[in-house]
């Protein structure tokens, strides 16, 4: 196996305090974790268009109040890093978890839009630690048991957002409130973590002492691949919809087809990532990706001009995003917390604020792109980008 990715053996002692032997109950709930945040973000899409009504607020207004969700994340994650590092995973997880529950009902009641604003980057600063915290036990649980198993934890982020989104809208159609959705979910959410809590990481013995880690030289260039990753993931979410009405003549009813299709790719191309990066390396994991996600951006910016199934093509494009995106987050991340001589949690919210700042700002420039040209053109600029990606792979290595 490629010895960039893979330890040789489980090491001694590490940072679980009953031993090695303790390996799968932490791995199990790691994925519980990341499960639980993907529900999380599943019970807050469909109460987007439920807090425009009930508030009644324009698109121009809506639009930014959602960014208070990003600023929240990208105003936490500087303190995230030493929050872990100075209390550990476990009550970092357990504390901004359980308020991350708590906050999912709270985002359907908001009573005034200035309400639902602090709420939001209430909601955006706890998934930012948790976000920190759990990805930094998952590569302390890497660590402990010498395999690779970030795909899969990010996996079951993806699986727990498919779940939240059946679940939200099956519960919406037997007629029970948005409120009372999320009430449900986010107690069952809950319930669950502190079950669990007592099987999450307390804190790696040979944690360094709390300090901020600014992204600088590898670790910067792992946060702009973040930023790229981020964004092309980012790009299909908030403009997948606008291309299939507007680009293609499809009918609203279509409108969440190309997400849905990034998101099932995404899932598969996670939930089998671990054993495709053990048996590639990160490496071509990146550059492969790179080239998928180019590859599925060219087809859909392509989709208008070419003739026979456009909707279908464009469809295949997104699901060519998917899988070429899927693992590029847990590999950066597996790369940022193998950095020497640096705590994992510091390293991953270096690397991640970048990632942030590209699901926040560049679904923005896509638009300034698209209006100064258009969407086709824009989403071709994506391939670009995805090929550079794919380009600089290497960075992975070590």
């Amino acid at each position: 196996m490629p010895p960039d990715f893979e330890t040789k053996g489980p090491p001694q002692g590490g940072p679980f305090s009953s031993g090695d032997a303790a390996a799968p109950a932490v791995a199990l709930s790691t994925r519980l974790v990341f499960f639980m945040v993907g529900i999380g973000f599943a019970v807050w899409a469909p109460l987007v268009p439920d807090a425009k009504a009930r508030l009644g607020l324009d698109d121009a207004a809506l639009g930014t109040l959602l960014l208070g969700l990003g600023v929240g994340s990208l105003a936490a994650l500087p303190f995230a890093g030493p929050l872990v590092q100075s209390r550990g995973p476990r009550w970092v997880i357990l504390g901004t978890g359980l308020a991350f529950c708590a906050l999912m009902p709270a985002l359907a009641l908001a009573p005034t839009p200035l309400a639902l604003a602090a709420l939001l980057a209430l909601f955006g600063a706890a998934t930012a630690c948790v976000d920190v915290a759990m990805n930094a036990q998952a590569v302390l649980v890497e660590k402990a048991t010498g395999r690779t198993l970030m795909s899969g934890f990010h996996g079951a982020y993806s699986l727990g957002a498919l779940v939240g989104s059946l679940a939200m809208t099956g519960l919406l159609a037997a007629g029970m409130s948005p409120v009372a959705c999320a009430a449900l979910l986010g107690a069952a959410c809950a319930l669950a973590l502190a079950i669990r809590a007592g099987t999450l990481i307390p804190r790696a013995h040979d944690a360094e002492a709390p300090r901020l880690v600014l992204p600088r030289g590898r670790l910067a260039a792992l946060g702009a691949l973040c930023f790229a990753a981020f964004l092309m993931e980012g790009t299909i979410l908030d403009w997948s919809g606008v291309y299939l009405r507007f680009e293609l003549g499809q009918a609203a009813s279509r409108a969440g087809l190309g997400f849905a299709a990034l998101a099932v790719a995404m899932t598969l191309g996670r939930l089998t990532g671990d054993a495709v990066v053990r048996r590639l390396g990160p490496v071509l994991v990146m550059a492969g990706g790179g080239a998928l996600a180019a590859l599925g951006f060219a087809l859909a910016a392509a989709a208008p001009a070419l003739p026979g199934y456009p909707l279908a093509l464009f469809l295949a494009g997104c699901a060519l995003v998917g899988l070429g995106v899927a693992n590029m987050v847990p590999v950066l991340f597996s790369a940022a917390g193998r950095m020497p001589d640096m705590a994992p949690s510091a390293a991953i919210a270096a690397a991640a604020t970048p990632g942030y700042a590209g699901l926040l700002a560049g679904p923005v420039a896509v638009g300034w792109i698209a209006q100064a040209t258009t969407l086709p053109l824009a989403f071709a600029g994506l391939a670009v980008l995805a090929a550079i990606v794919g380009l600089s792979a290497r960075i992975v290595r070590g």
